[in-house]
């Protein structure tokens, strides 16, 4: 079985990748090893067809090895899939649909379809958040100042929920981040958020927004910066790598995407979210990562710890 976290560059895998049967050997190795197996009942007793692909002796199921996968039903040519993967992934800001049209020869609606699949193999980890977490929140959506007048909405400038959207982050010190869009920075909800993703008794710093202020009496230990006071780092108390992310999210909205609307939002999030949480592995450990996450073959944890 071939290591697939050796590709080290577009031109090495591609290089690989140079016809569809190829392809579909190394998915179909990745997805079962020696055996085939029948994705309806779980039987190994299938044979291949003469058409390419397989038959299940115990369901009389036919299927192929994308079944199941973001390449099931596809008309587009596999390798040309994988080269969008290993694209979005070693993209420090991600890639747009017009460039991954270019690139791979496909239209832009196509391009677009293709990128949104390979965003559903971003899911964010389960596991919770412990130790020192810094917490924050942002707003993404454009200044009013900079529309046209007959676009502006009175009443929405900073921390308006009208035609901004808030995103809340926590991110525990040398470890992962976990980020959602949410209805608003209220206290009633970011509160239970915090419960669900960081272990009680963890060492939590925030600004000085009044929706963290019962997270002592939650069971968190809690050091507010607060930055209207310009005060940004006090011994260890400081919200600069959550406030790093949000930078780098920007980047990859505003100079990539440029417009990304609220129904896909978290889409988005989790591509970026899955960048950062991957910021010490090289490329092809990422393109390794989602290319086991299509057949549910590859370790979340193991590509963190890849440097």
């Amino acid at each position: 079985m071939i290591n697939l976290s050796k590709f080290d560059s577009l031109i090495s895998l591609v290089s690989y990748f140079d016809i569809e049967s190829k392809c579909k050997k190394v998915l179909r190795e990745q997805r079962w090893g020696k055996y085939i197996i029948c994705p309806h009942c779980g039987s190994i007793k299938c044979v291949e067809r003469i058409d390419g692909r397989f038959h299940c002796n115990d369901s009389s199921a036919n299927f192929s090895e994308t079944v199941g996968t973001i390449f099931e039903n596809t008309k587009i040519p596999l390798r040309k899939w994988f080269m969008a993967m290993y694209l979005i992934s070693s993209h420090k800001k991600g890639v747009s649909s017009v460039q991954l049209a270019q690139d791979i020869k496909v239209t832009q609606k196509t391009a677009w379809l293709m990128l949104h699949k390979i965003r559903h193999l971003y899911g964010q980890s389960v596991e919770k958040l412990s130790g020192k977490v810094e917490c924050d929140e942002m707003y993404l959506g454009g200044k009013e100042t900079n529309k046209h007048e007959s676009k502006k909405v009175e009443g929405t400038q900073g921390r308006s929920t009208k035609t901004k959207t808030p995103i809340f982050g926590m991110v525990e010190r040398e470890g992962s981040i976990k980020a959602l869009t949410v209805e608003n920075t209220r206290i009633e909800t970011l509160m239970p958020i915090i419960k669900e993703y960081v272990y009680e008794h963890s060492e939590i710093f925030t600004d000085e927004l009044s929706s963290y202020s019962k997270l002592n009496e939650n069971g968190y230990t809690h050091s507010v910066v607060h930055h209207h006071q310009k005060e940004y780092v006090v011994g260890d108390s400081y919200t600069n790598t959550i406030e790093g992310f949000w930078a780098q999210f920007r980047r990859m909205v505003y100079g990539i995407y440029h417009f990304v609307s609220k129904k896909y939002l978290q889409r988005y999030i989790d591509e970026e979210v899955y960048r950062w949480n991957t910021k010490e592995a090289d490329a092809g450990v990422r393109f390794a990562y989602m290319f086991g996450m299509c057949s549910g073959t590859f370790d979340y944890e193991m590509v963190k710890c890849v440097a």
